[in-house]
């Protein structure tokens, strides 16, 4: 199994690195809402601990992951239409290694893009402590495995793309408005607060904001991990199912 899913790991990875447009532009959205939303929030009391760069930053790392890693299937789809994944089919690598090895290189993709944002946040005012930007990297990559892998397992579902993008976007902005990505959902209404907490994504939030302000031993934290590793879990078996299913 390791072997294989160095096998796989290793051809999407170069893959990746021929397309430096790939790497950079996915950290695009983030980017520009740190560049020009982020100063709006200086100052500003946003009913929480820490100032406003470390309550904005660790909500991009997470939208970060929610939209690049839930399209990754876009690439599977093409390697189904171009013949490649059917290709992969005869030989005997590991139908685990196939969804594997492709979730391995989108974790270190995008975990190398919240690096780059990360160090843009420090140049722009954030003061975070190494343990919490650590931990911050650490749920960007276990948000990467799951959504990574259930969008794999939509892939192979779907034939083209126009059923893959609707479905994505009908399930990925209710998450992203939901979660408290951009501001804590404690400064909406009551009943907002409460349906964002049927939300997975707002314990992730609330758990890497707390890293942030060096506030390591708290409900969210324990909260955030605990969801974090069971979606991971529950992610790569539909995931690895999925696979095995079409014999890819």
């Amino acid at each position: 199994m390791p072997h294989d899913i160095a096998l796989i790991f290793g051809r999407y990875a170069r893959q990746t690195l021929r397309s430096r447009f790939q790497i950079l532009f996915g950290i695009l959205m983030p980017l520009l809402y740190l560049l020009f939303f982020g100063p709006l929030l200086t100052g500003l009391p946003l009913g929480g601990d820490g100032d406003s760069w470390q309550i904005l930053v660790p909500g991009l790392l997470l939208q970060l992951s929610l939209f690049g890693a839930s399209f990754a299937g876009f690439g599977l789809i093409i390697d189904n239409s171009t013949g490649v994944a059917e290709r992969m089919r005869v030989t005997p690598v590991s139908r685990a290694a196939l969804l594997l090895g492709r979730v391995l290189r989108d974790a270190l993709l995008f975990m190398f893009q919240a690096v780059l944002l990360v160090l843009v946040a420090v140049l722009m005012g954030l003061r975070a402590p190494l343990g919490g930007v650590l931990i911050g990297f650490a749920f960007v990559g276990l948000l990467t495995v799951s959504l990574a892998s259930l969008s794999y397992a939509l892939a192979m579902r779907v034939s083209t793309p126009q059923e893959f993008g609707p479905v994505i976007n009908a399930l990925t902005m209710p998450a992203m408005l939901l979660s408290g990505l951009m501001l804590p959902m404690t400064l909406g209404p009551a009943w907002l607060d409460v349906l964002s907490h049927f939300t997975p994504f707002r314990y992730l939030v609330d758990a890497v904001r707390d890293a942030y302000t060096g506030a390591y031993a708290t409900g969210h934290m324990l909260y955030g991990v605990l969801v974090a590793l069971g979606l991971a879990a529950l992610a790569v078996t539909v995931g690895t199912r999925a696979f095995a299913k079409a014999g890819a």
